[in-house]
């Protein structure tokens, strides 16, 4: 098995990193240059951005009898034509930085797709190379996954970045807020989050609310408002 990984962000390096680790053949290559001259390979693997990604499909010629897989959470299968009959998604479903790469790979879903039967047990064998969480899916389930990955990761972070930006006026450090945010975390291990919902809004204590809305400047007041108006419209 010899895998070449089109990209050179997030995703590709830790794909490289989890693959080579398994003892898989595997390189990358830049998205920007030399696609007329990609090495020869089983696979490729395209991690590159949504918006870039149908050119950059039509830049490698040449490759029909390898397979063709990108790794995007809402492009479709039919980004690749008749010229790459063997295609397919290979979505794996975490966070990645290339400054934390993922050390231990087996715990990651990945999510694919496939067109054929031989070709949906070839990526699904290559998916169980770097980890034991493989799942077939639709474009319909995966497309709302990958917006519900927006809600539970980038929103979250968000949150923890405006938390950092409130305390910079304080002598507490970002750090004080850890615990909280690992119980936070931990406790929707054994309970679902509607279950899992604390705080002032689910309380519906106007006072303390009120008091908040009182510290904040007029951004920070909107997002407070919006997120605690949810919070009791669900009665979570």
């Amino acid at each position: 098995m010899n895998i070449v990984i089109i990209g050179r962000g997030n995703v590709a390096t830790n794909l490289h990193y989890a693959f080579a680790k398994r003892g898989v053949a595997c390189q990358m290559v830049s998205s920007r240059e030399g696609l007329d001259q990609l090495p020869q390979a089983n696979v490729y693997i395209y991690a590159v951005k949504d918006e870039a990604l149908a050119e950059v499909v039509a830049q490698v010629k040449g490759k029909e009898r390898a397979m063709h897989l990108h790794t995007s959470g809402t492009m479709p299968i039919s980004v690749f034509g008749a010229d790459k009959p063997h295609a397919g998604i290979f979505y794996p479903f975490q966070t990645f930085s290339k400054a934390r790469i993922i050390e231990d790979f087996s715990t990651v879903p990945v999510f694919f797709e496939a067109r054929g039967i031989d070709d949906i047990s070839a990526v699904y064998s290559l998916a169980l190379t770097i980890t034991s969480h493989v799942y077939e899916t639709t474009q319909h389930d995966r497309e709302r996954l990958h917006v519900a990955g927006v809600y539970a990761c980038n929103f979250t972070n968000l949150m923890y970045t405006m938390a950092a930006d409130l305390l910079k006026t304080t002598h507490i450090p970002f750090s004080a807020l850890l615990p909280l945010i690992d119980e936070t975390a931990a406790k929707i291990h054994t309970l679902a989050p509607r279950d899992a919902q604390t705080g002032p809004a689910r309380r519906n204590d106007e006072n303390v609310m009120n008091h908040h809305l009182s510290l904040l400047n007029v951004e920070q007041q909107q997002v407070y408002q919006l997120l605690s108006e949810e919070i009791r419209k669900r009665n979570l």
